[in-house]
Order: C-alpha cells, then structure tokens, then sequence
C-alpha cells in the first residue's frame, strides 16, 4: 500500500486547501494535487492526495471512500503508478510539409 490516493468524483467547484481540509481529518497530508484541464484551467473533478503514512493513506480510504464532499459522493483509492502513454503518431519525422515551395 502506498501513501498516494486516487481521489475522483470532485466538485469543480473545490479547492487544494478545501480537499487538504478534508483529509487531514483523517490524518496528516504531504501534498494534495487537483488535476485541471490544459487549455481553460477548469478543475477536471479527480486529483491526487499523498498522506504522510501508509496507515493514514488507508485509513483515509476506509474513511472517505463513498463519502459525500461538497455534494457529490467522492472515490478513494490507492493511486496506481502512471502508465507510459503509447506513441500517437503527432507531427514528428513526417518529412515534408509541401507549403511554401513555388509560392514565393
């Protein structure tokens, strides 16, 4: 078990210190981690809480898991480690690009 918690299902309208609130009624947190969106900075309603002790971290889970926050029932979960993202292709070695040739 690690100290890292998945915490999903946030009100949009939640702050860091508002959810750091929460859990350190449980115990002590090292970090509380909103995730937003890239382009309008919109809270994306998950996040991510490190408690300072595997024991917090599940106590936390059995605690707040299903838990009603700011109207809306959270999910709490051990964070799982992130995943490496598969190659999507994009703009890289492509060659080319055409524009430009003959139009000046």
């Amino acid at each position: 078990m690690g100290r890292k918690l998945y915490v999903g299902n946030i009100s949009f309208k939640a702050t860091q210190d508002a959810v750091r609130g929460l859990f350190e009624q449980v115990g002590p947190v090292e970090s509380v981690n909103l995730i937003t969106d890239a382009h309008t900075g919109q809270l994306k309603g998950f996040g991510f809480v490190e408690m300072t002790s595997e024991e917090d971290a599940q106590k936390a889970i059995d605690t707040l898991n299903g838990s009603v926050f700011m109207e809306r029932s959270l999910s709490v979960a051990e964070a799982k480690p992130q995943q490496p993202r598969p190659d999507r292709g994009g703009f890289g070695n492509r060659g080319g690009g055409g524009r430009g040739k003959g139009r000046r």
